[in-house]
């Protein structure tokens, strides 16, 4: 698997800053944010859910990673996916530890346990129904 997740009730635009705090208190920030709703209505004309995809980065171990692994940036930032469905809104988490196995190189997996386990608090922080 590559990813978890967890439901919670609400709106996107209620969600989102409790993400954003979540992942503050373990050491991100979020640099980058992509409306997928937004893009795809003004490029294409389709309409969907609300959709947006957080890139989160905790730049000490990001650094770490890139000093081991100078390639990594290809598997960076951490995504996380906001999207809405009929009973709130489900936050889903990349899995650094099932993604950066593919650098193979003992110092990236242990920094990518670190990452799991804080992103792991966040889901925890977060609440909601971790059966997603």
């Amino acid at each position: 698997m590559y990813s978890f997740s967890t439901a919670l009730e609400g709106s996107l635009e209620s969600i989102e800053p409790r993400v954003i705090d979540a992942l503050k208190d373990e050491g991100f920030g979020v640099l980058t944010e992509i409306d997928i709703q937004a893009t795809l209505k003004d490029k294409l004309g389709e309409d969907m859910e609300p959709y947006k995809i957080l890139g989160a980065c905790n730049p000490p171990l990001a650094h770490q990673a890139l000093m081991a692994e100078p390639d990594i940036g290809l598997l960076l930032p951490c995504n996380i996916v906001l999207r809405t469905v009929s009973t709130g809104v489900v936050v889903s988490f990349m899995d650094p530890a099932a993604v950066l196995t593919l650098v193979n190189r003992p110092e990236v997996e242990a920094l990518a346990q670190d990452v799991r386990q804080r992103l792991i608090r966040v889901r925890l922080a977060l609440g909601g129904d971790f059966s997603h």
